[in-house]
């Protein structure tokens, strides 16, 4: 299956990782993290984009960007090949410094954007190379705190989600941040399981302008339903009627089990189409187990 195209939303946040190629090394000392540094703040004061959060470790970089208009792969690729070519220059070599793709998720930040905060500040305790987040200089742990200043990090959008006053929140902040779940938080937990892009709620993806990524080769969601209702023998205007007929049970779990597993749309799709919610149909296919076995 091919791997799915970027996903741009305008002002939308993203958590991203960028890994060294073959997990290799991105940097020998400081002097390398303050070239990037320098490259990011100029990166995102041309692109407006800003910068939430940030962990640069050995070999892979952790960010949670706001895109402003321009898609987010302009951002990252400013800073990818900029930061190649110092390297390049520096050890007198060529190829790749970076994994060719980065990973990049649409991130629901009601839900998420603290948690995502946390889980890049707690990187370097995670990989054992700290026992305090406060201790690694090379993260936006510290301007969280007030104990570093980073010109181009916004850290005030965070901030204010703990309290309206910065010396209330800050404290806030760092009692979140020694909270035992720390350890325990895991982004990727929370990746929808019917678009790998988002990270967020069906809630979150019904509120987005943008279509879900669906391989070429399938059929919309109406000709689906065609076909659906063809094999069940109705039509689709009964198919989606109002009605909650048992005898329609089956060709409706037909219809949302097929667009999930081909990508035709999402839970929330399927639910608008069928004039129903994503939680009705979620108990219809609990309390039909068997139906989903069925072909």
């Amino acid at each position: 299956m091919p791997r799915p195209p970027r996903l741009h939303v305008p002002g939308g946040c993203y958590h991203v990782i960028l890994r060294g190629n073959h997990r290799e090394p991105l940097f020998d000392g400081p002097e390398d993290r303050e070239v990037l540094n320098e490259i990011v703040g100029e990166t995102l004061g041309r692109t407006g984009a800003r910068l939430h959060a940030f962990c640069w470790m050995t070999n892979h970089l952790h960010a949670l960007l706001q895109v402003a208009d321009l898609p987010l792969g302009k951002t990252m690729h400013r800073i990818a090949v900029r930061y190649s070519r110092y390297r390049h220059r520096l050890l007198h070599t060529g190829g790749h410094l970076f994994e060719r793709r980065y990973k990049a998720k649409l991130l629901d930040v009601d839900a998420y954007f603290l948690t995502l905060v946390r889980y890049i500040h707690d990187n370097p305790v995670k990989a054992h190379m700290v026992t305090d987040p406060a201790d690694y200089v090379w993260s936006s742990h510290q301007a969280y705190l007030g104990a570093a200043t980073v010109p181009w990090l916004t850290t005030e959008f965070g901030l204010s989600l703990f309290a309206a006053d910065l010396t209330s929140a800050r404290a806030a902040y760092a009692r979140f941040m020694s909270y035992p779940a720390a350890h325990d938080d895991d982004p990727d937990s929370a990746t929808h399981p019917e678009d790998p892009r988002v990270l967020g709620t069906d809630a979150f993806i019904a509120k987005i302008p943008f279509t879900p990524y669906r391989p070429k080769g399938f059929q919309s969601l109406d000709e689906l339903a065609i076909m659906v209702a063809s094999r069940h023998s109705l039509s689709v205007d009964l198919l989606r009627c109002a009605s909650r007929a048992r005898s329609l049970t089956p060709a409706r779990i037909d219809l949302l089990r097929s667009a999930l597993e081909k990508r035709i749309a999402t839970l929330s799709e399927v639910a608008r189409f069928l004039h129903r919610n994503s939680t009705s149909l979620t108990r219809l296919l609990e309390r039909n187990p068997q139906l989903q076995k069925d072909e």
